[in-house]
């Protein structure tokens, strides 16, 4: 250990004994994808004792451009086992708990009561409000990030008197308002940067050292390579964080979010490939193509109509 971890030790304020802190803490990271890559290596490198690893997803050619903690080999594996793999090969003193599910309003409790530490590492709005909800009424600090493009954002949650996520954000923006980065685009470097800062606010919690990012919404442009500070505050209203009336998760997240079918609502209507083709020879069919130019240039249906 005093080999491994010999760079924290000869820092004055760590040494052995706050170390020890760090073998003892435990973090969950929810996503394994561009934001958790960088999170998972160095938390597991800088050894905290435990990591729980949550992504219901498979590796995809197209996680590699930013996706690091996975490789060409892992494709179609679960990001779980890729995960597993790559933390045991860099730390097996590490501690690690997989699970391969999707965070919901039934499982989000449990899973975060286990952990001292919550990293957000997802990318839809009804996983942050969950994820957000969940960590307040377990009380647990939530290191929550996000990434567009070319910008991130990046703040700490629920510690001391500070703000929660609602707080920030009351209502999630319109649905279809904020492109996903399949849609907008992320250049790769981005989530790497934006990573490794939740791994520094989660090291600095657990070692109990200088000043968390409560209270402050950091925004990085990596265009021009500045960043600003957006001073927060809790919300007196705030029916989570501050009246805490708010003593159970919403019976229905994506609903509440506009990304899914509100409960009881009709499932959407589909046709199969050779339906379509039919359907398309007889004439009685219209078929527009809404994606960009770049999309249409990878695969296309002949006859459809392109407007992006």
């Amino acid at each position: 250990d005093r080999q491994r971890y010999a760079r924290h030790l000869t820092l004055p304020q760590v040494g052995e004994s706050v170390q020890s802190r760090l073998r003892d803490a435990s973090v969950l990271i929810v996503g394994l994808g561009g934001l958790g890559s960088p999170a998972a290596l160095y938390l597991a490198a800088a050894g905290v004792g435990r990591l729980g690893l949550v992504d219901h997803d498979e590796v995809a050619v197209h996680n590699l451009q930013r996706q690091i903690l996975h490789d060409t080999a892992a494709i179609g594996r679960p990001k779980t086992e890729s995960a597993r793999a790559r933390l045991e090969g860099l730390n097996p003193q590490v501690t690690l708990d997989t699970w391969q599910v999707a965070l919901t309003r039934d499982n989000a409790r449990g899973i975060v009561a286990d952990y001292d530490i919550v990293l957000d590492g997802t990318d839809t709005f009804t996983t942050r409000y969950l994820l957000n909800d969940a960590c307040v009424l377990e009380g647990r600090p939530l290191v929550q990030a996000s990434v567009h493009r070319f910008e991130g954002q990046l703040s700490v949650y629920g510690v001391g008197d500070g703000p929660c996520y609602r707080c920030v954000h009351p209502e999630p923006p319109p649905a279809g308002s904020v492109p996903s980065c399949a849609e907008g685009g992320v250049l790769g470097v981005l989530p790497g940067l934006l990573g490794t800062m939740q791994a520094t606010e989660a090291l600095k919690l657990i070692l109990g050292i200088g000043e968390p990012l409560q209270g402050r919404l950091l925004v990085v442009d990596a265009l021009t390579m500045r960043f600003r500070e957006v001073g927060i505050e809790r919300d007196p209203d705030c029916a989570w964080c501050a009246t805490r009336t708010a003593r159970e998760l919403l019976p229905d997240y994506a609903a509440f979010c506009g990304e899914g079918p509100a409960a009881g609502a009709p499932p959407a209507r589909e046709i199969t490939p050779r339906a379509l083709q039919a359907r398309l020879a007889a004439g009685d069919l219209l078929l527009i193509d809404v994606r960009e130019d770049w999309e249409v240039a990878t695969a296309s249906i002949e006859g459809a109509r392109h407007i992006p």
